[in-house]
């Protein structure tokens, strides 16, 4: 039984592989299989990402991969893995602000994700099913659609917001909600390695950690789900059942029948959450008023934002033609802010290097991306980021070919070519699935 612990439970596809383990593997003290080692590199090649504190890239780490992993597996199994610092990079916000991200190195990465690969199959089917950051099968767009249809029954929503919660969670309380989970030693001795490692910030300072799990590595959005699975959904499920809610990560929403009972449960909420060391940042943490055609009367606040969307009062169409106000989500001012940014940062006006084929094969894979997400609900207030491809596109004519200086035959010509080839831009398919064309854009 001890062997058994110090094994692990290890993913089906893995079963057969354990057994024809080489004996050299029996005489480590944690027996992890050399293909969950394999797989879990494809999965960080696949994910690709930044070199981390060491500079080695991904080119870089394959150019000795059999070696490399080999290194990883006999460490890991040998107890004598330590992670190296995370490098800090800042991240730009759109309110002006930055997120700090914790860069693990390729190697590093590896190891998390044989770590995930271990623990994610133990703790998955305890999660709650309201709980959908970072699962597999779940997605944001199933967040957002709950929240939807749960505005619609309830009247009222408490928008939680945690303050700094990737910094802040008490390594402590984290363990303790692990080992809830796993008994596996090395998972163990891992996971609290990986909570506190040190920071390398930009000046190439070594910081140490005593609270927090950095966003960007592979296994820290596994921790905090288990920590918020303890410290939020179990405490919810017995103490509030009734109560309906969402999170993804650590963006919630609990949905309540009055305000009286947004105010108790915000206020229940900020207990529990004390007790777990965290705090609610009450600059954007707000009850709600769902307001539609229905309910009247007048709230302080009565849109929120939730994973790119704004939830506000929409004048909506449903299947027989009818128009009425729902409280529903489109795509957030913030996101469409976003897009923008990056489009501009294309300068696609100036890329006359390029044809209209090389235009597309540059931005349908991102603008694909977006349209997938933020067209999930009320695609239409997606019209300024098509309205802005558009212009780009114009203004690309006009220096392409010297007959087009003008915005106008530019404009007519782009027509023209988009009626010919309407699928060769992701954005022109919305514009022509609707009905229209492009003209109405620019």
């Amino acid at each position: 039984m001890a062997a058994e612990r110090r094994g692990c439970v290890i993913p089906a596809d893995g079963q057969a592989n354990r057994k024809r383990e080489e004996p050299a593997a029996k005489a480590k003290p944690f027996s992890i299989s050399k293909r969950v080692v394999w797989e879990a590199y494809k999965e960080v090649r696949a994910n690709k990402g930044a070199p981390g504190v060491d500079g080695k890239s991904l080119e870089d780490f394959e150019g000795d991969l059999k070696g490399n992993l080999y290194k990883i597996w006999n460490r890991m199994s040998s107890g004598s893995y330590f992670p190296p610092p995370v490098k800090r990079v800042e991240i730009p916000k759109g309110d002006g602000k930055t997120r700090p991200l914790g860069i693990p190195t390729v190697a590093d990465r590896v190891a998390q994700m044989v770590a995930k690969k271990y623990l994610e199959p133990e703790v998955e089917p305890q999660f709650h099913p309201d709980s959908y950051g970072y699962r597999p099968n779940k997605s944001a767009t199933d967040a957002v659609g709950t929240a939807r249809e749960r505005c619609w029954k309830y009247s009222w929503v408490v928008d939680l917001d945690i303050k700094g919660f990737f910094d802040n969670i008490d390594h402590g309380l984290m363990m303790r909600a692990v080992r809830k989970h796993t008994e596996c030693q090395w998972v163990l001795l891992y996971a609290e390695r990986w909570l506190k490692a040190p920071v390398m910030l930009p000046d190439g300072t070594i910081q140490e950690r005593v609270k927090g799990t950095p966003q960007g590595g592979v296994v820290s959005p596994l921790l905090a789900n288990i920590f918020l699975h303890h410290a939020f959904d179990v405490w919810m499920r017995e103490n509030y059942p009734d109560i309906r809610w969402e999170r993804y990560a650590d963006d919630i929403l609990v949905h309540c029948v009055s305000e009286k009972q947004a105010k108790y449960i915000l206020r229940a909420i900020e207990t529990r959450l004390e007790a777990c060391k965290l705090e609610l940042n009450k600059e954007k943490t707000r009850i709600v008023f769902c307001k539609d055609g229905n309910r009247k009367g007048g709230y302080p606040n009565e849109s929120l934002d939730f994973l790119g969307f704004t939830f506000r009062p929409r004048i909506v169409m449903n299947k027989r033609g009818k128009t009425f106000i729902s409280f529903a989500p489109a795509v957030s001012r913030k996101a469409l802010k976003m897009m923008s940014r990056v489009v501009r940062s294309w300068h696609l006006g100036r890329r006359s290097d390029l044809s209209m084929k090389g235009l597309a094969s540059l931005v349908n894979p991102v603008v694909r991306g977006w349209i997938n997400y933020y067209g999930s609900y009320h695609p239409s207030a997606l019209f300024p980021l098509y309205a802005q491809l558009t212009s780009q596109q114009v203004r690309w004519a006009k220096r392409k070919y010297k007959k087009m200086r003008s915005y106008r035959k530019a404009k007519e010509w782009i027509e023209r070519y988009s009626h010919r080839e309407n699928s060769l831009f992701a954005h022109w398919r919305w514009w022509y699935r609707t009905g229209g064309g492009i003209t109405r854009a620019v």
